[in-house]
């Protein structure tokens, strides 16, 4: 289940969900990049980002070690999650992505993370009809970020996520 974060509204509880917002045809998993045993807050990537002069948030969303699911940047707005692909994606991070040394790539999701995820990401491919890929940022830059990959972890989730529409 959705647990907002202070004054963020999850998805399905915003009176504008299922709502076109804005053209949306890739979701892009990141990590937050923190080492393992550090837990981080919407609250702190906020101030990273905005330490780095950006308005807000990157992410739209923002999955915590326990697995709940907390909004960043309102998903009406484009993010600033990946240079030169903001427009027409959403970005979700999750905290973790590194070994305990802060540097070595490690995909550290919890199984909560990872249910998490999956369920985020099938309730926005249902939300926004022209998500036709999800993809990791490494896919974009020379990074590990997300510390998987995302693309092939999650090839088959859109074609999944269309044909149960289709069979109701």
């Amino acid at each position: 289940m959705f647990q907002p974060s202070r004054g963020n509204v999850p998805p399905e509880h915003n009176e504008n969900w299922g709502q076109r917002v804005r053209d949306v045809h890739e979701i892009i998993v990141h990590c937050a990049a923190t080492p393992e045993g550090r837990h981080v807050t919407v609250d702190t990537i906020r101030g990273w980002h905005k330490s780095q002069g950006w308005r807000d948030i990157g992410y739209h969303y923002v999955i915590y070690v326990d697995g709940t699911v907390h909004a960043g940047r309102p998903v009406e707005q484009v993010g600033a999650h990946v240079v030169g692909h903001n427009a027409g994606t959403i970005g979700i991070t999750y905290v973790g992505g590194v070994a305990a040394d802060g540097k070595t790539p490690k995909d550290r999701r919890t199984s909560a993370q990872k249910t998490a995820l999956d369920r985020l990401l099938r309730d926005l491919v249902r939300r926004f009809p022209g998500v036709r890929r999800i993809s990791g940022h490494r896919d974009y830059a020379a990074k590990a970020c997300p510390s998987f990959d995302a693309t092939t972890e999650y090839r088959n989730l859109v074609a999944e996520v269309r044909a149960e529409k289709g069979s109701k």
